[in-house]
């Protein structure tokens, strides 16, 4: 049988070692983007980036120390409507175990072929996530030490959940970083921002996302010695896209101005 496409390196890297690696993806209208994937096995995190189709620059950082992953969004203005340059948004959820690859077997992977497109293998489920709390983040650093970097831009809109909170509560975060945000049921006004006809009113505002090829698990080969033992050994990753549909409080709709019906 050929060899995967990525192949696991048998030789592991320097503790603590950081790795690149950039694949060439397929977005869903076709267009083909790069993808950056850095893997730093000191501080047992990853990072995931590429540009979508919009011009929108994803970043998805996992923290599996600290069980804590971070979507970052820096999404390109309306200047023409008053909007700044780019706007930024940060979603901080819960790393759940197999979500991903860990960050030593991702500083291990090396390309046979760099100009190959890639598409992933599985589709996994899109994930709605209703975003009802923010993040201070002069604090957030308590959380994730990652917040401080990947959410600079985002200071004021940096957004989790409340079931996420409650798990990060018992491990023993400091509550102070978080704040309860509105919901319909506190102001019966609230609205869709999309259905909003008053761009300076406070709304629900909805963002999607989606992370096109990641290395979700590791695939094991079998071997057989001399004698006839069998052993497995890790020789390669499944790929994986997974989109997500964050929902968020935003005080007025001019910060949502994508959340629209066309």
């Amino acid at each position: 049988p050929g060899l995967p496409a990525l192949l696991w390196l048998a030789l592991a890297p320097l503790s603590g070692a950081r790795a690149e690696l950039r694949v060439r993806v397929r977005l869903p209208g076709g267009q083909v983007t790069e993808e950056s994937l850095q893997a730093d096995s000191g501080s047992d995190c990853i990072s995931l980036e590429l540009r979508t189709a919009d011009g929108a620059l994803v970043t998805l950082t996992a923290d599996f120390r600290q069980e804590v992953k971070i979507f970052r969004a820096l999404i390109l203005g309306e200047l023409e409507r008053g909007q700044s340059q780019f706007q930024a948004l940060c979603f901080v959820t819960r790393l759940h175990r197999n979500e991903i690859i860990p960050s030593e077997s991702m500083a291990k992977l090396r390309q046979k072929n760099p100009r190959t497109v890639r598409q992933a293998e599985e589709v996994r489920g899109l994930e709605h996530l209703s975003m009802d709390v923010a993040v201070n983040f002069s604090k957030g650093a308590q959380l994730s030490s990652h917040i401080h970097n990947v959410c600079a831009e985002a200071k004021e809109a940096i957004y989790t959940r409340e079931e996420d909170v409650k798990f990060w509560l018992e491990k023993g975060v400091d509550g102070s970083m978080f704040e309860v945000l509105p919901q319909t049921s506190d102001l019966p006004d609230l609205q869709r921002c999309k259905l909003c006809a008053d761009r300076w009113k406070p709304c629900i505002c909805r963002y999607s996302l989606s992370i096109e090829w990641y290395p979700c698990m590791l695939k094991y080969c079998k071997s057989r010695d001399a004698g006839g033992k069998v052993s497995s050994y890790k020789c390669g990753i499944r790929s994986c896209q997974k989109g997500y549909t964050f929902d968020f409080y935003v005080p007025q709709k001019q910060l949502c101005l994508w959340d629209e019906e066309t």
